[in-house]
């Protein structure tokens, strides 16, 4: 694991502890870091709803990222509260790659520490072409 890879992590722990916000929701069980191309760092944590609107630590991330003007991913990580490091979910890592194409290159930190690019997570993706 690299020095960014570290730092990251080391970001998503701080913010990685489950908080009750009621009897219906409750966050922060998941805590996302992730690195743009321009070094820049942005987190988010995850939201946890009994009605199944709850959201990623990873989409918290991207639209800090998205509001500050950047779509490029170099690195990501997410942790879990229960210390467990996680690969995005399909929806996240669909989202990656949406927001950027460049960002199929992102490098993702997975539980066995091993690195891994987006576009080796994502099943044959599908391509709209103009008729």
């Amino acid at each position: 694991m690299d020095k960014d890879f570290e730092i990251l992590l080391e970001e998503a722990k701080k913010i990685a502890y489950k908080r009750k916000l009621s009897e219906y929701a409750s966050c922060g069980h998941v805590g996302c870091a992730l690195m743009t191309d321009k070094g820049n760092i942005y987190t988010g944590i995850s939201v946890d709803l009994n009605c199944a609107l709850g959201k990623c630590a990873e989409y918290a991330a991207i639209s800090e990222m998205l509001k500050n003007g950047e779509s490029r991913i170099t690195k990501i990580v997410a942790y879990a509260a229960k210390q467990k490091i996680y690969s995005p979910c399909g929806s996240c890592r669909e989202l990656i790659r949406m927001v950027n194409m460049d960002n199929l290159d992102t490098e993702v930190l997975t539980e066995s520490k091993t690195i891994c690019k987006i576009k080796d997570l994502l099943p044959e993706m599908y391509i709209t072409k103009e008729d």
